[in-house]
């Protein structure tokens, strides 16, 4: 699109200014990307790169002990009270961790057969009717999920009723820490089952058929070509499952209950009693962790497959 001198000196100077305007971001594209892209990403800084940048700071104030006012002075002590091992939040910690493994883990076993009959072996329709089952408990509240998760493990609940109507004993999960992996596991698979089966999707038949071929069984198409092929996005499904059971405080909470060890429910109550520098603090360590975990997955291609 060529601009006329003529047609640029006719006509109001606003008509002349847009011209003008026009012809500059029509010579130079990268200059619209920019003007497009600044404000998201201007507002994506301050809101949220300036409220990390602003945790990590109040991570390192400290609260007055005898006025429980906040002091901006710059210390250490809220890092070495959790990791000293005279206090119980390296064992708050390592629990947090453990329980988010092993919700990975549980997420990946249950999404890697299913998503892996939604991409390659079912019809349109039931793969269709399958992509609804797995979206549709997002389509109700969080809270409504724990709250019915709550009804179900209760010891009066649905389980133990079943298991009393067939002679056995009480599972007695609820208020436990099985019962806060239980619910994890469960509100997390639809992250973990949409990656994985788009990484299981882009897997070319031909592989398939060519492992087939040269006499490879199952088991060896499964281990040689499929996992690899479909790492990517195992390791992306595990970001959200693992990123966000670390940093859940509600579900230890309400399925729990208030004697829950997990990093999120220290935070809540370090922010009730108003120790918020401890909180940010404490807070800092899963964000640390997940920092770890997105440049191993970065490294694996994990990116590539969300």
């Amino acid at each position: 699109m060529a601009i006329d001198a003529e047609a640029l000196s006719a006509g109001p100077p606003l008509r002349r200014a847009r011209l003008s305007l026009s012809g500059l971001l029509w010579r130079r594209p990268w200059l619209k990307a920019l003007a497009l892209l600044t404000p998201p990403l201007a507002a994506f800084l301050i809101v949220y790169i300036g409220s990390l940048v602003a945790l990590f700071v109040a991570s390192f104030w400290t609260i007055n002990s005898f006025t429980a006012t906040l002091e901006h002075t710059w210390t250490l002590a809220n890092y070495r009270l959790i990791f000293s091992s005279a206090q119980p939040y390296l064992h708050v910690a390592g629990l947090t961790l453990k329980v988010a493994a092993l919700v990975t883990l549980v997420d990946i076993v249950l999404a890697l057969p299913l998503a892996y009959f939604m991409a390659r072996l079912a019809s349109r329709r039931t793969r269709a009717l399958l992509f609804v089952m797995v979206l549709l408990p997002l389509w109700s509240s969080y809270l409504v999920r724990i709250y019915a998760w709550q009804e179900i493990l209760a010891h009066d609940g649905v389980i133990n009723w079943a298991l009393n109507g067939i002679g056995l004993p009480d599972t007695n999960l609820a208020y436990s820490n099985w019962a806060v992996g239980i619910v994890f596991a469960y509100v997390w698979l639809p992250f973990v089952v949409l990656p994985v089966y788009a990484a299981l999707e882009r897997i070319p038949s031909s592989y398939l058929e060519a492992s087939a071929d040269l006499g490879a069984r199952s088991f060896k198409t499964l281990r040689s070509v499929i996992l690899p092929l479909a790492l990517p996005g195992i390791v992306a499904g595990s970001i959200f499952a693992f990123s966000l059971t670390l940093g859940d405080y509600i579900t230890p909470l309400l399925v729990g209950g208030t004697h829950s060890d997990f990093i999120g429910i220290e935070v809540y109550r370090s922010i009730g009693s108003s120790n918020v520098p401890f909180a940010a603090a404490f807070a800092a360590i899963p964000m640390l962790i997940m920092g770890v975990y997105l440049l191993i997955a970065r490294r694996l291609g994990a990116f590539e497959a969300i």
